[in-house]
């Protein structure tokens, strides 16, 4: 069973470490070596609140599996021990020889003299190109220290201090038979070990099971890893992940779960990692029990959010428009009864909005996307015969924004390589046989016979005179930005050009909803004509087709925001 800790670098001193020959060789280059420097140097011990102990600077996992008493094996992260080696021989040099510190020796199996060429890195050696970069690397720590000698404010002492007892390397030691297997994992792409597998590693730890026998610790262990695969495949559900969260993570979702347990604002990238080591490292059985139980918790009330319709609209809707966090709505789903969490969370809606009028919202108003996000779900909720849920996934991942329903008149939003394009579907819906639209398609096939679609004059006057037809209908008074010509559209969509007339964003609705794509239901509503008077005008969005819209965006809008005129 692998175990983990943590270790001050003074800790490693008594170690020797072997590099085996599937490794690469040193590479470090001398910005790495600045910035592990520099990070060092930045970083403060603090105080803990309520323990006798100070923060630490936190290195990447160092993966070892033991070779014999004190011998390691490094499968992974020989880069950062030999820099960290380096940093150490060269501020050992201050005092005489037998006051320095002992350090930890490391052995490169394709290099034989690598342990006694690392007692005099600062000696060129161009044996060999390993040899190279370590001499690099150490001129590099000789010239940063250089720099800061006439520095008032840079103790030397202190920063060896801080590098011996206030930085520490997770330590994870695998009991794998087979170290390729683990370096191979590790090492194709770079993936290195995520917060979560390192906290599988804390619960697993033989140490929590100090009482019973083996049998019954195997099968505690067995258990847990099986309940964590468990969460860990229902969050790879992107319905239930994308209901959640916005990030893009394939791998170790259950590491959601922990951040929200931690909750800090600690931008170390192994934070949560050292938020569970100090709760469950040389800890009792009874202290991981109760904290596997609370991740446990959390997983059982995400279940409950999504498997109930209203809970999982209203709570996906809270979280996409980033109304509150998950860890405050969870924290009030545990005390409050169902009906008063529901109430709890139309409050939080109503609040969001209260001093938003529906009729206020435009193409440039930073509320006009969530409104229409909301009109979407509430739509859905409120048909009683409909029991289908709202996509998240699908609406984070095609990224869905607000769009005209009817163009708008400016020619300027038609790239030129588009220009050709637009006219040729343009042309599509225009209907020659009418005396009104005649000399309309007249002036486009010649437009697209001379190929004077380049001249920004002539195509500007023929895209006024195309967006005056497809919008003579609407009213003039009407403004072409305001809600009522406003409807959610995946970028794909409006990906060639954003001034398609109605009549073929229709048919893009049309294809997308055939083919199986996700279309919110009220844009395919407007689109479909749902709310204009039999027989519609298909290839128009009409005034009436905007006062019917309106209608509906009252009626459904009406108990979360203001719906006057």
């Amino acid at each position: 069973m692998n175990s983990i800790e943590l270790k001050t670098l003074g800790e490693l001193s008594q170690y020797s470490f072997y590099i085996p020959a599937y490794q690469r060789g040193y590479r470090w280059t001398e910005q790495e070596v600045t910035d592990l420097l520099n990070d060092i140097n930045e970083f403060f011990p603090r105080e803990i609140s309520d323990t006798e102990e100070k923060t630490w600077y936190c290195l990447q996992p160092v993966v070892v599996k033991s070779r014999s008493e004190n011998e390691y094996e490094v499968i992974d992260g020989q880069q950062r021990l030999t820099t960290i080696y380096l940093i150490l021989h060269y501020l050992n040099q201050d005092f005489i020889e037998k006051r320095r510190d002992k350090l930890f020796s490391i052995d490169y199996q394709t290099r034989t003299d690598s342990k006694e060429f690392l007692q005099n890195p600062d000696e060129e050696n161009d044996t060999c190109i390993d040899f190279y970069y370590m001499h690099k690397a150490y001129e590099t720590i000789d010239e940063w220290f250089n720099l800061r000698e006439n520095d008032a404010s840079f103790d030397k002492n202190d920063y060896r201090s801080k590098l011996k007892f206030h930085t520490k390397v997770i330590w994870y030691e695998t009991t794998e038979d087979n170290p390729i297997t683990v370096f191979t994992r590790l090492n194709i792409g770079k993936i290195s070990l995520t917060n979560a597998e390192l906290i599988k590693a804390l619960f697993l730890n033989s140490s929590n099971f100090k009482s019973g026998n083996a049998d019954r610790m195997r099968l505690r262990q067995i258990e847990i890893a099986n309940e964590w695969d468990n969460i860990e495949t229902s969050l790879q559900n992107n319905k239930l992940w994308y209901f959640l969260s916005d990030e893009k993570k394939e791998d170790n979702r259950i590491e959601y779960i922990f951040n929200l347990m931690n909750d800090s604002a600690d931008t170390d990238p192994y934070a949560t990692f050292r938020f569970f080591y100090a709760k469950l490292a040389g800890k009792t059985e009874d202290d991981m029990n109760r904290y596997w139980e609370m991740v446990q918790a959390y997983y059982q009330r995400f279940n409950e959010w999504f498997s109930e319709r209203e809970l999982y609209h209203k709570i996906g809707f809270i979280l996409t428009v980033k109304i509150a966090k998950v860890k405050d709505l969870y924290d009030s789903s545990s005390t409050l009864r169902k009906s008063d969490f529901i109430s709890h969370i139309d409050g939080m809606i109503k609040q969001y909005f209260r001093n938003q009028n529906l009729f206020d919202l435009d193409y440039e108003n930073k509320n006009t996307r969530s409104v229409l996000l909301l009109y979407n779900i509430l739509t859905m909720l409120q048909n009683e015969h409909d029991s289908s849920y709202f996509p998240f996934d699908d609406f984070k991942l095609n990224k869905w924004n607000i769009e005209h329903i009817a163009s708008r008149k400016d020619s300027t939003s038609i790239p030129a390589t588009n220009r050709k394009d637009w006219l040729l579907d343009v042309k599509c819906y225009i209907d020659k046989d009418q005396e009104e639209a005649t000399g309309l398609f007249t002036q486009i096939d010649d437009m697209l016979y001379q190929e004077t679609y380049t001249n920004e004059d002539e195509f500007t006057a023929l895209f006024d005179a195309v967006t005056v037809h497809f919008n003579k209908y609407m009213s003039e008074t009407e403004d072409v930005d305001g809600i009522s010509n406003l409807a959610l559209l995946d970028e794909k969509t409006n990906k060639g050009y954003k001034n398609a007339v109605f009549p073929l964003k229709r048919k893009c609705i049309i294809e997308l909803d055939k083919t199986g794509g996700f279309v919110p239901i009220c844009t395919k509503n407007v689109f479909l004509k749902y709310f204009s008077d039999y027989p519609p005008k298909i290839s128009f969005w009409t005034q009436d087709d905007r006062e019917k819209y309106e209608q509906d965006l009252m009626r459904v809008l009406t108990n979360y925001l203001e719906v006057t005129k």
